[in-house]
């Protein structure tokens, strides 16, 4: 990892399927966050293509049909514009940028966040955990990599993946220095401080378990999509290796944010030398069981 990292995690308001316009959007963020000196950007789970909201109060059937349809109409390649887009957003102001897009897998979708920079496309995850009201929409994704890059070893997961444990040790088992963590959740009382309560014990669980990096966003404002709408509040968090939360987000309930912090390789590596480094303790040979399928 690079001796400093400069981040920032950005929350920006997009819409289901306006991917020209959602671009404009990241672009202008982009280079505000490159104006601070961000290196790495990370946008909110599938800021790109736009959130489908799925919580219908009229027909469901008709509802289902119709938001399947939009889904499939809108979905994006990972080798088709939108992304190229991305990478050339990333090429002027001359960072790495992740952002996430409903993926177009051929025969099925999937949630994906990508991470490119001015070469292209370096790598993307695909949400591996889908939870119920997204069922409808997106195939679980496979185990995730890490990917090599001049900052650091980079992984992601994607928001209901942060609450189940074995997500970030697939990517600690590669090494993974930073962890990106997008999101796109609204519980009670739909507030940055009550998403960041919500999410901030898993968050720093899997930082202070694996010894790494996260950074995270949350989803924001108001999507609407086959007569259905939903809100989401924004809010940021960044945790350091030993689950520490650092960073504040500072923007207000469903207004756009961002939130620059600095990830120090000096700390990582004295994180991962004290006593407390969970991830020395483990015993593989003991968990087989945990892999079965009964």
């Amino acid at each position: 990892m690079l001796n400093n990292v400069r981040v920032a995690a950005v929350a920006v308001d997009t819409q289901p399927g306006r991917v020209a316009e959602n671009l404009e959007k990241i672009s202008a963020w982009t280079g505000k966050a490159a104006s601070a000196g961000a290196q790495l950007v990370l946008f909110q789970e599938l800021s790109l293509s736009g959130f489908i909201p799925n919580h219908p109060t009229q027909n469901h059937d008709a509802w289902l049909r119709e938001a399947l349809q939009f889904g499939r109409e809108t979905a994006e390649r990972l080798d088709g514009r939108a992304v190229r887009q991305l990478s050339k957003l990333a090429a002027e102001h001359d960072v790495l940028v992740s952002a996430g897009l409903l993926e177009d897998a051929g025969n099925v979708l999937h949630n994906t966040q990508v991470l490119v920079d001015r070469t292209g496309l370096l790598g993307h995850w695909r949400k591996m955990h889908v939870p119920m009201y997204e069922t409808p929409f997106y195939n679980g994704g496979g185990a995730p990599d890490v990917v090599e890059t001049p900052l650091g070893r980079i992984g992601a997961n994607i928001c209901f993946d942060v609450l189940i444990p074995e997500s970030t040790r697939l990517l600690a088992v590669k090494n993974v220095e930073i962890v990106l963590f997008p999101f796109a959740s609204d519980p009670p009382p739909v507030t940055p401080q009550g998403w960041a309560e919500w999410a901030g014990t898993a968050l720093r669980s899997r930082c202070a378990e694996n010894g790494v990096y996260g950074v995270a966003c949350n989803y924001v404002g108001a999507v609407t999509c086959a007569s259905v709408s939903q809100f989401f509040p924004g809010g940021g968090m960044a945790v350091d290796p030993r689950g520490r939360i650092f960073g504040d987000w500072t923007a207000s309930t469903g207004e756009p944010g961002m939130m620059v912090v600095d990830l120090s390789a000096e700390l990582l590596r004295q994180a991962r030398a004290e006593p407390e480094y969970l991830y020395r303790f483990r015993r593989p040979e003991l968990y087989g069981s945990l892999t079965s399928t009964r």
